[in-house]
């Protein structure tokens, strides 16, 4: 595996490379090891501003075919998000490096974790967080969902919504307590008193029993975590209860 030495010599190449890049004029550290955060097994992410009249596109091409050359880096999968491209790599010892290139004057801070290490930066507006009514109302269509699979004997695409409704109701206790929700980010972070109850919501075996009872179990944790949108977790609770049943009518 990757050392932190490693990861530092990685990062030192990288910004070498963009300081002898003119089409690229501003870098930032963004993700956890923005801000002196981050731990020995964090990745590497890093973005650049882009001259304008310079297609991002072009500058990701060439720096993949150099990364590819120098660190043996494949690439495994882009994210475009507006003018933005962020590209995820894989290079030795499983280090994950994510760069994104944005145009100069969308270059900026997209999250709350960005350190500015040359050129300068643009005021973005900050994307709202998930609404706890979005985050119940999801939970509910896997619920649903989790159970049809059941009756249809699709267990493991039961297992699979049995999990996703249960990510959706951790979600909702992380922002009951302040924590960051996406990509289970938060979820460690939680008081124990509120993990333990999650805990039988893990679905332990492909049994139609064991897939009921988890499934029971993110209904309760569901409805627990729903102070923020209780009107509409009141208008469906029962509904909610029905999928609990032995069987469906």
């Amino acid at each position: 595996m990757f050392t932190v030495a490693e990861r530092d010599r990685v990062r030192e190449r990288v910004l070498t490379m963009a300081a002898a890049d003119s089409r690229v004029v501003a870098g930032a550290l963004v993700g956890g090891t923005a801000g002196g955060g981050g731990d020995r097994w964090s990745d590497l992410d890093l973005t650049f501003g882009v001259v304008d009249r310079v297609p991002v596109a072009e500058v990701l091409g060439d720096w993949t075919c150099d990364l590819a050359r120098e660190l043996e880096a494949v690439h495994l999968f882009d994210l475009p998000r507006g003018s933005a491209i962020y590209r995820v790599f894989l290079l030795p010892g499983c280090l994950q490096v994510d760069l994104s290139f944005a145009p100069a004057s969308e270059f900026g801070a997209r999250g709350p974790r960005f350190t500015l290490l040359f050129g300068s930066a643009v005021e973005l507006a900050q994307g709202p967080r998930p609404s706890a009514h979005n985050l119940f109302g999801l939970g509910v269509h896997h619920a649903l969902r989790a159970r049809f699979c059941i009756e249809r004997d699709r267990l493991w695409h039961a297992e699979y919504w049995i999990s996703a409704a249960r990510d959706e109701a951790l979600a909702l206790a992380c922002r009951r307590h302040g924590l960051e929700t996406a990509h289970g980010r938060g979820f460690d972070d939680l008081p124990s008193e509120v993990l333990v109850c999650f805990r039988a919501a893990l679905v332990r075996s492909l049994d139609r029993e064991d897939l009921l009872h988890a499934l029971g179990c993110v209904i309760e944790a569901l409805l627990q975590e729903a102070d923020e949108t209780r009107d509409v977790a009141d208008k469906v609770e029962a509904r909610l209860r029905e999928l609990t049943s032995a069987t469906l009518s």
